[in-house]
């Protein structure tokens, strides 16, 4: 998201920072999300992870609620996870 100059609103670090992931509904999808945010963030706190299946359970998302310690950390995230083959979208 931009504000009116174009640039990203600024982030106070460290902060806590939502990060929801979506993709296909299989038993290894959740596995591979986790291990990239693993890589990202040291000391994943397991309790701050949500998941929600879609109305058809085709698909879900799962949502990390972590501490970022820096926009670098946040870029390197979301570059790794939106790269990924099984992650459809990285919000």
């Amino acid at each position: 998201m931009t504000g009116a100059t174009g640039r990203r609103p600024a982030l106070e670090f460290p902060c806590d920072f939502p990060v929801k992931v979506f993709g296909e509904s299989t038993g290894t999808f959740e596995q591979a999300v986790l291990e990239v945010f693993r890589r990202h963030v040291p000391g994943l706190d397991e309790s701050r992870i949500r998941r929600r299946p879609s109305r058809h359970g085709r698909y879900v998302s799962i949502t990390v609620t972590l501490r970022a310690e820096s926009r670098r950390q946040l870029d390197g995230l979301y570059r790794e996870l939106s790269a990924h083959q099984r992650v459809l979208m990285a919000l």
